[in-house]
């Protein structure tokens, strides 16, 4: 969820510290909240993730050292600051050594407390003044209140700062070249080109000179020379989606350009020298191909510096209704309509339903019910029916493959009760592949086990 200004998350068990603390950040213009033990930390951290945490080492059950392992384990990049009597340094000390950010001692300055409120602050990549940078304007045209995409953000405004090239991998249709362009837009080549290409979509004749150029009479119907994508990004970012379904002859001349930071146009001699910064993004698992031949293992490791995987949106259904709502109103005004919102049973439909085609499909259901509606409310026959023209209408190849998968690995687990041995051996798959197809498809086998014990 997005707000005014950054949430730092107090968690002891003494009230009075609490109110204290609360009243000095929000006094310094800070938003907080409050648990009085660990496990209601956790609880707080899933629902709406903070910016900070400032937690007391000594509480009954789960004390703060437990709770930032927890933190760690869940939210690796959240920091963590501690509270401490004297008595208890060296367990602080310990604890700054396993991730803790930093750690105050009780009575603790409140001057001291905000210096280092704001030093843990812009190591999580923002700023205790700078709230228009808080505004997330970078990030401005992705909706969500997740807290797995508040989190995968927090990451991508972090890589932002550097020129590391960064790796999105996600389904199709889940968001990847607006998480590229938000990694742009606060990076500091934001004015500069942000040029983006689908590798997929272009005839493989045609992908070298897209990317590179070339120059006039290369090849039959070159009457002019062309400037290529590296050149047209100068100074700002080239963002090759799908990558993984560039031809291996190419990715050789794309790991050179990137390892030599040059390029040569198809039909010239003369090397052009780049700065550009690459985000690349694929829906494919690369591990795959690189162990199948059809993707070179050396350009991963150039691309891969820093990953970032987009979760689907059928594992971010908090975000359903706010996308279904923004939508509505962008299609409201292009079709000049004036459609109030959904049928409560309508949004409960589309909260259900499975989106293979993730936000993209989404999108699409909701301008086609807006075309079709004829009262001012979105209802529940409407949003079904647009549905089901959906999964009636001829997808692309790889969406429905992992329709399939996802269909027949869930299949074999309701057969053998989540036993992962005895369903690789009816797919006629090792475990450890077995067990990645599952990873791919976010399916725990043991749900399986659990709700046959309970039937």
């Amino acid at each position: 969820m997005i707000t005014s200004k950054p949430n730092i998350l107090i968690v002891d068990d003494d009230k009075d510290i609490l109110k204290l603390i609360s009243m000095r950040l929000n006094a310094a213009g800070y938003a907080t909240s409050m648990a009085n033990n660990g496990a209601e930390a956790m609880s707080a951290i899933a629902h709406q993730r903070p910016d900070l945490v400032i937690s007391d080492l000594r509480m009954p059950a789960m004390d703060g050292m437990a709770l930032l392992d927890a933190i760690q384990h869940s939210q690796p990049t959240l920091p963590v600051m501690l509270l401490t009597a004297h008595g208890s340094i060296p367990d602080a000390v310990r604890a700054t050594q396993r991730g803790a950010f930093s750690f105050l001692t009780k009575p603790f300055d409140s001057q001291e407390l905000l210096q280092q409120v704001a030093s843990a602050l812009h190591l999580n990549g923002m700023q205790q003044n700078d709230v228009a940078e808080h505004n997330n304007t970078w990030r401005a045209n992705i909706l969500t209140r997740s807290p797995v995409m508040e989190n995968l953000l927090r990451q991508a405004k972090m890589v932002a700062d550097t020129d590391a090239s960064v790796f999105i991998q996600g389904e199709s249709g889940s968001g990847k070249e607006l998480l590229a362009r938000a990694i742009h837009n606060s990076s500091q080549r934001n004015t500069k080109p942000f040029i983006a290409i689908n590798c997929g979509a272009i005839p493989e004749n045609l992908l070298e000179s897209e990317l590179f150029g070339h120059s006039k009479g290369a090849f039959t119907g070159a009457v002019n020379s062309h400037i290529g994508l590296f050149q047209s990004a100068e100074g700002g970012t080239l963002f090759l989606d799908e990558i993984g379904d560039m031809p291996l002859n190419l990715q050789v001349k794309v790991l050179r350009a990137l390892q030599e930071r040059t390029i040569r146009p198809v039909g010239s001699t003369a090397n052009i020298n780049i700065d550009v910064r690459l985000i690349s993004a694929t829906h494919r698992n690369l591990a795959v191909e690189m162990r199948e031949g059809r993707f070179r293992e050396d350009l991963f490791y150039r691309i891969n510096v820093v990953s970032l995987e987009i979760p689907s949106l059928a594992n971010r259904r908090e975000d359903i209704s706010l996308m279904a709502n923004h939508f509505l109103q962008v299609f409201n005004q292009k079709y000049k309509k004036s459609l109030h919102g959904f049928a409560p049973e309508a949004l409960e439909i589309l909260i259900a339903a499975p989106w293979p085609g993730n936000v993209r499909q989404l999108q699409n259901i909701v301008e086609q019910t807006i075309v079709l509606a004829t009262t001012h409310i979105i209802t529940a026959n409407l949003v079904q029916k647009a549905l089901q023209d959906t999964e009636n209408a001829i997808v692309p190849f790889e969406a429905a493959r992992r329709k399939f998968e996802h269909h027949y690995l869930v299949t074999l687990l309701k057969t053998t009760q989540g036993n992962v041995t005895q369903a690789a051996k009816l797919a006629q798959r090792n475990r450890t592949e077995f067990y990645r197809l599952l990873e791919r498809h976010h399916i725990q086998a043991s749900a399986f086990k659990e709700s046959k014990e309970s039937e």
